[in-house]
């Protein structure tokens, strides 16, 4: 973006004229409207004023360019559509309602106002999407961009919502949707040379996959009400976010990789990049899916409400005795059971 910088005031009216005008064109998630009668002042003023029922749930994550995105191979739509999309998925992983959101906006000296603007419509639109009120944050002056996300969502009481540290022995792993495609995609926008071969719409799917997550909250909240005992999201990947779920409830987690949903496409990137495609599937992250554990005699029903709620459930593994994670092959051998650390890459 080169066009001139406006001045802080008039970038921030515009964000927001651009938040509102996304979020009367989006399509409204169901149930949105509760989230939304909660606010009683929004942007605009000193402090966003709501009036939550219940307990809330509140989690805050950071996106900096050259760390989690990059402006050459991403649109800033799509960047503000992943932020997005990725703060909220720590709510699904407890099983809260969508709230709020607050948004901290670092921008560098070649981002103007039209660039701001299609930003913050991604952020708008993404947040209208799941049913989220985007009502404060504020713009500051930074060497690259920077979006931090506040996010909040609530529930009627604690016990509606679910920690990491609820496993117990005897219970079943399982897993929303398919792994391994938002690593994949990552390959694929840094490396297009990797999809030769590939049908076209399955390296569409991928690239999708890492650029606009969409975040399971309809189907954590049914999977809460469903009898889940532990939930994580993975965005670190499945070795490294079953790890907190084995730390927290002191048990451990086996898991059969042959029982792993991986998404269409990831093994033929995987080889084309002289990767193990396990490796890509178990410790690529940024799936944003939702690792359960659950009672044997709930998981049926689990499986049919988050079928109800657009996804899939399928079970991977078992809750054991011990620690750690055991990722199990078909031979009986066990991988690491790795992920994403985002200091040591």
């Amino acid at each position: 973006m080169t066009g001139e910088q406006p001045g802080e005031f008039d970038l921030i009216a515009r964000l927001v004229e651009a938040v509102e005008e996304a979020k009367r064109g989006a399509p409204r998630a169901s149930g949105s409207g509760d989230a939304l009668a909660r606010v009683l002042i929004g942007s605009g003023d000193d402090a966003a004023v709501t009036a939550p029922p219940g307990v809330t749930a509140t989690s805050v994550d950071a996106f900096v360019e050259g760390v989690h995105f990059r402006r050459d191979t991403a649109s800033l739509e799509s960047i503000g559509r992943k932020a997005m999309g990725a703060a909220l998925s720590d709510l699904a992983a407890m099983g809260a309602a969508p709230g709020e959101a607050y948004v901290q906006l670092g921008v560098p000296s070649d981002l103007d106002e039209a660039g701001g603007v299609e930003l913050a419509t991604g952020l708008g639109r993404a947040a209208a999407e799941a049913g989220i009120a985007l009502i404060g944050g504020d713009v500051t002056r930074a060497p690259a961009l920077l979006l931090a996300l506040t996010v909040v969502g609530h529930a009627g009481a604690p016990g509606n919502l679910v920690s990491r540290g609820g496993a117990t022995t005897g219970e079943v792993v399982a897993v929303t949707g398919e792994l391994g495609g938002a690593a994949a995609g990552l390959l694929l926008l840094e490396r297009p040379e990797l999809g030769r071969g590939l049908d076209g719409g399955v390296a569409d799917a991928l690239r999708r996959r890492q650029l606009d997550p969409s975040p399971r909250i309809a189907a954590g909240r049914t999977l809460a009400a469903s009898g889940a005992t532990a939930m994580i999201d993975l965005s670190d990947g499945l070795g490294g976010d079953a790890g907190h779920v084995a730390r927290a409830s002191e048990v451990r987690l086996v898991i059969e990789l042959e029982n792993v949903p991986a998404q269409a496409g990831v093994e033929e990137v995987a080889v084309a990049a002289g990767l193990d495609p396990w490796e890509v599937v178990t410790a690529g992250g940024e799936d944003y899916e939702l690792l359960v554990t659950l009672p044997r005699d709930r998981l049926s029903e689990a499986r049919s409400a988050v079928g109800d709620a657009g996804t899939t459930l399928t079970p991977i593994g078992d809750v054991a005795q011990g620690d750690g994670v055991s990722l199990r092959q078909t031979d009986g051998s066990e991988r690491e059971a790795s992920g994403f650390d985002q200091l040591r890459r």
